[in-house]
């Protein structure tokens, strides 16, 4: 059944008002006098009559509609959730794939380069002196991945660079220039006595890191001579 401005009707209640809209029509427009008016109040008064009866169902059935509705729109909406899941999954197992595969790549480039020097080394450890707190904690984890017996947590670090294997020591050396390129540029300024006297400490922790460091290059240099 189409309504009156010609599309389908959604529910009984449409019905009822375009019903009641002809009735009021005819008597607006007709005498109350004139039998057009006269049959359309005395129809509309039946109707009112029958749709009260009907009422009842009326509700029971669009409480039905709308419990269908709901459930079908739940359901729709589990299938998206699963599909995104499954998107999601999809996505992220290709990613673990390829981070998998550049992570080899990785190790097999640094595997097939040279060992570094002894003034690498050295230029090394003073690149590490400059790194900010979190990336210097980042390079001595490095140091832990393949060297389990290095306590890299303690608050004295001593890191000897010739008994790094030279996997470990190219993988600092690219962590070291990346992290360098990425840290901004500290400008001079008024700073707090706390900020300043926690910049000292962390300062003087690299500078002691940066001496051990360069003395362990030097000792080696020493011995490869004799």
């Amino acid at each position: 059944m189409e309504a009156k401005d010609g599309t389908g009707y959604k529910n009984v209640r449409e019905i009822y008002a375009d019903v009641r809209l002809i009735f009021k029509n005819a008597m607006r427009y007709n005498d109350e006098k004139h039998d057009v008016h006269v049959m359309a109040k005395t129809l509309m008064e039946k109707f009112e009559e029958k749709w009260l009866l009907m009422l009842p169902k009326v509700a029971e059935e669009e409480k039905r509609q709308t419990e269908e509705e709901a459930q079908a729109q739940l359901e729709i909406q589990r299938a998206q959730e699963m599909t995104y899941a499954k998107m999601t999954n999809d996505l992220s197992n290709e990613l673990n794939e390829v981070e998998i595969r550049l992570k080899q790549l990785r190790e097999m480039a640094i595997k097939n380069c040279r060992k570094l020097s002894a003034g690498e080394k050295k230029s090394l450890a003073a690149d590490i002196a400059k790194l900010s707190a979190e990336n210097l904690m980042r390079a001595l984890e490095i140091v832990a991945e393949t060297n389990p017996t290095f306590r890299h947590t303690e608050n004295e670090v001593e890191l000897d660079f010739n008994a790094q294997s030279d996997y470990t020591l190219w993988r600092l050396k690219l962590f070291v220039k990346r992290a360098l390129e990425g840290e901004p540029k500290i400008s001079g300024g008024t700073v707090g006595n706390h900020d300043t006297e926690e910049k000292r400490n962390n300062s003087r922790k690299k500078r002691e890191f940066c001496d051990d460091s360069a003395k362990n290059v030097a000792k080696s240099r020493k011995l490869s001579n004799l």
